[in-house]
């Protein structure tokens, strides 16, 4: 009788722990076959609410429906096995009361089957986050460039330039992890108050345009792959997939229409 080991997901509590220690890998997955890859090198993914630009071709992310981050994430979780998965609490799911963000939360993570949500916010979404987490559902909070509030804010800007400012921001941060949030996203901060962020709180920052001193990173898988022909600042492309399938359909388009696909490899007889 042969016996197969069985691939355990990395929880919560392990993201946690990482706070100081080696640097948690994290990428975004909108579905399976992406996912899968990923799978085998991140800490965590993160299904964001940033599908509606990548994959749905929206102009922000205010678009998202509950019902498209379900979909990824199911997609996300049956192509990995490995990684923990994090599902985006897209815009109006969560905003209105604790008990609307915890009936919202608890749907996405039993249709998908995900470890925890993230949610937008500092401050202000510190009670629903200890609602929340007081009753099982694993949150990581999002502060800074906060994408959902892109009206609010005026346009997708760095936060912090202003040192005015930064003690507004140390105070979302501070909130959110007294709140009980496992983790937090530090997207568009100047990097000297990232790094004091993540000096001040006790639980792992997870950067995205903030500083390297931060306990981990995460990109836009599509970006860091050249998918997107415009990337932020922050965004270093590891790979230039855009190109490649440009050229990939160029020739398939060429052998078409010269018939030269398909030939006899390609056919039945």
């Amino acid at each position: 009788m042969s016996v197969q080991k069985q691939i355990r997901r990395i929880t919560v509590p392990e993201i946690r722990a990482r706070k100081g220690g080696v640097p948690l890998v994290s990428l975004t997955a909108y579905h399976a076959h992406t996912a899968a890859i990923v799978d085998r090198y991140a800490d965590f993914m993160l299904v964001g609410d940033s599908v509606g630009m990548v994959m749905h071709g929206m102009d922000s992310t205010i678009g998202v429906s509950l019902e498209m981050m379900i979909m990824h994430g199911q997609a996300v979780m049956r192509g990995s096995s490995r990684a923990l998965v994090v599902v985006d609490m897209p815009f109006g799911s969560y905003e209105e009361s604790p008990q609307i963000a915890f009936r919202n939360a608890a749907r996405i993570m039993a249709e998908t089957g995900c470890g925890a949500v993230k949610l937008e916010g500092g401050v202000q979404m510190a009670e629903t986050i200890s609602f929340l987490t007081k009753r099982g559902i694993p949150v990581l909070a999002h502060i800074g460039l906060t994408p959902q509030a892109v009206h609010v804010m005026g346009g997708y800007k760095v936060q912090g330039r202003d040192q005015a400012l930064w003690d507004l921001i140390k105070q979302d941060a501070q909130a959110v992890a007294d709140a009980g949030a496992f983790g937090i996203v530090l997207e568009g901060i100047v990097e000297p108050l990232a790094r004091e962020i993540t000096a001040q709180v006790a639980v792992p920052t997870i950067g995205i345009g903030a500083s390297a001193e931060c306990d981990g990173q995460i990109l836009v898988l599509e970006d860091m792959l050249g998918l997107n022909d415009k990337p932020a600042k922050f965004v270093r492309q590891y790979g230039a997939i855009g190109a490649a399938i440009d050229e990939a359909v160029k020739a398939y388009a060429e052998d078409v229409k010269s018939r030269s696909f398909p030939d006899e490899r390609h056919i039945y007889r």
